[in-house]
């Protein structure tokens, strides 16, 4: 609910701050006081329109602060928390400047946010019905949210978690189909390309690291003179001095024969001999090994050449590193396999796509007519509560219909719109096309009368819902309100003093002139006071003690 609203420098108004409670809030004065004022304040606060007219004269800026308690679970915590705003306690502040430039800032829980996201929590918490604004159902797109929330508090969530997991799946099948029907489009037009491609890299069996070894390979075979020259001395300087190998073996032979004698001194010669022995016969075949190798292909360094550049060529033909070719192949291969499998896997996903679709239809169908059956409930309801109202000749009804299959999502098939007709033969319209502004703010009490319990809003505002209406109607108007404000803070601006006496809060908004200066002010009133402003309401300028008398058996009237 609305806990306090904090007005600086608005209009007619220096300092004005109101602690609001529970319950129905009643704000009355005369024509002219200001109450208008503390509505657009308030509107202010909730992301309306800013405009540097309303600051008042001699003033740089206004300002305007509503503080708001709500339960934990309401929407506006679960938007600010998508925000990365912070909320202490159960509390949402909203607060606007206006600076005498025009330009506006905009604070939620004191970090700033642009005005959007201001009107957007505003939306959530306050909803406003009078002559010539009206917020909340007035807009079609509320209705759905405002049938279905109505229809869950009655009989709880039926069908709506089926209707949602069937449209998740029946979409990731379409998607999933989609995805498949391209990938083949796609393959098939390319399938002759594809095949060259493959073609090509079959043949060619690019191996990953193959460009490395093939530029070391070429490298040794472009010095391979230089090297075979060195190899070849190095060869003929050994055989030419010793048989280095049969030395070492001869030595070690003759180191054997006497090592016994020498008990075991000569045991780290012997394999020291043995070890270099073994080294120098490897080295030297090593050395033939190479050698060989070196001089059995002449052609080998052209044909590394060959293949080094045909992989480099194909490289930069698919764009893409030497490497990265046999990857490459594979990627082609994978994309030729869905032309050759392709239509069997977009056959399978389009049965899959037709099943959860059905699952969809059937379950949103079934949520179909659980609105229909508690739309009938609804307007039932609504029809009772429209004649005390004097809207007796007027006709609410609720039509849940289907909408185009492109605007279907995970709350169903439906279009749900309430439609109004104020005289007996004219065909019923939009709320916003056919009420006018009184009939309109009845209207929405009716409708909200109804529909206590089962909406989010923080607080509910009725400016002049009374607006032409006397007697018994305004005394029903009252009636209607004190019972929606049993399940929900309403406030009411109000110059009926049948509506004022069911307020549980009662404020007067008057004006007074000081030093040429006009100041509005709000003053919460105690009984004797809410006595005397009601017989001021019924009497006018001069109360008798017939209107004081007549405004105690208001107050103390039940509520019917």
């Amino acid at each position: 609910m609305l806990t306090h609203l904090s007005i600086r420098d608005v209009v007619t108004v220096d300092k004005l701050d109101i602690d609001f409670a529970a319950g129905l809030c009643v704000l009355t004065g005369e024509t002219g006081a200001g109450k208008s004022i503390v509505l657009d304040a308030l509107g202010l606060a909730l992301g309306g329109r800013a405009d540097a007219g309303l600051i008042r004269t001699g003033a740089d800026k206004l300002s305007v602060t509503a503080s708001f308690t709500l339960p934990r679970k309401h929407a506006a915590f679960a938007r600010l928390s998508e925000q990365d705003l912070t909320a202490e306690d159960d509390a949402v502040v909203l607060r606007r400047i206006v600076t005498s430039d025009g330009r506006s800032r905009a604070f939620i829980n004191d970090q700033p946010v642009n005005v959007g996201l201001l009107r957007e929590i505003g939306g959530l918490l306050v909803e406003v019905h009078g002559q010539f604004e009206t917020h909340g159902l007035l807009d079609p797109a509320t209705h759905i949210t405002a049938l279905d929330a109505y229809r869950l508090a009655k009989s709880g969530a039926v069908n709506d978690k089926a209707t949602t997991g069937a449209w998740i799946t029946w979409r990731e099948a379409a998607t999933a189909l989609e995805t498949a029907q391209t990938t083949l489009s796609q393959a098939l037009s390319d399938e002759e390309f594809l095949r060259h491609q493959v073609k090509e890299l079959d043949q060619l069996a690019p191996q990953p690291g193959e460009e490395q070894n093939l530029t070391a390979t070429r490298t040794v075979m472009r010095h391979s003179e230089q090297i075979t020259k060195a190899m070849t001395e190095a060869r003929t300087g050994i055989a030419e001095t010793v048989d280095v190998e049969a030395a070492l073996r001869g030595a070690l032979a003759r180191i054997n024969r006497v090592a016994p004698q020498a008990g075991g001194a000569l045991e780290s010669l012997c394999q020291a001999l043995d070890r270099a022995a073994i080294e120098a016969g490897e080295a030297l075949r090593e050395l033939d090994r190479v050698w060989a190798d070196l001089d059995a292909d002449p052609a080998a360094l052209e044909k590394a050449e060959e293949r080094l550049f045909a992989l480099k060529a194909t490289a930069r033909k698919h764009n893409c590193a030497v490497d990265d070719l046999a990857a490459v192949r594979e990627r082609l291969k994978a994309r030729l396999a869905a032309v050759e499998n392709g239509a069997d896997e977009v056959k399978r996903l389009a049965a899959v796509e037709k099943t959860t679709r059905i699952a969809y239809e059937q379950a949103a169908r079934a949520l179909s007519e659980q609105r229909q059956h508690i739309a009938l409930t609804l307007d039932k309801l609504v029809a009772k509560e429209l004649a005390p109202l004097k809207l007796d000749k007027a006709v609410f009804r609720t039509v849940v219909s289907p909408k185009p299959e492109a605007h279907w999502n995970e709350s169903g098939v439906d279009r749900v719109a309430f439609e109004v007709a104020t005289n007996p033969g004219l065909p019923p319209g939009p709320l916003d096309k056919i009420a006018s502004g009184g009939e309109l703010a009845r209207f929405m009490l009716a409708l909200k009368v109804v529909l206590a319990g089962s909406q989010e809003r923080a607080a509910l505002i009725f400016d002049e819902v009374d607006a032409g209406v006397s007697g018994a109607t305004a005394n029903a108007v009252g009636e209607r309100l004190a019972r929606l404000a049993k399940n929900v803070q309403v406030m009411v601006v109000t110059h009926a003093p049948q509506v004022a006496a069911r307020g549980d809060h009662h404020w007067r908004v008057s004006k007074a002139t000081r030093a040429g200066q006009t100041t509005t002010k709000v003053e919460q009133l105690s009984m004797t006071e809410r006595k005397e402003e009601i017989a001021r309401m019924l009497a006018g300028e001069k109360i008798t003690a017939e209107a004081r008398a007549a405004a105690e058996s208001l107050l103390s009237g039940p509520l019917s």
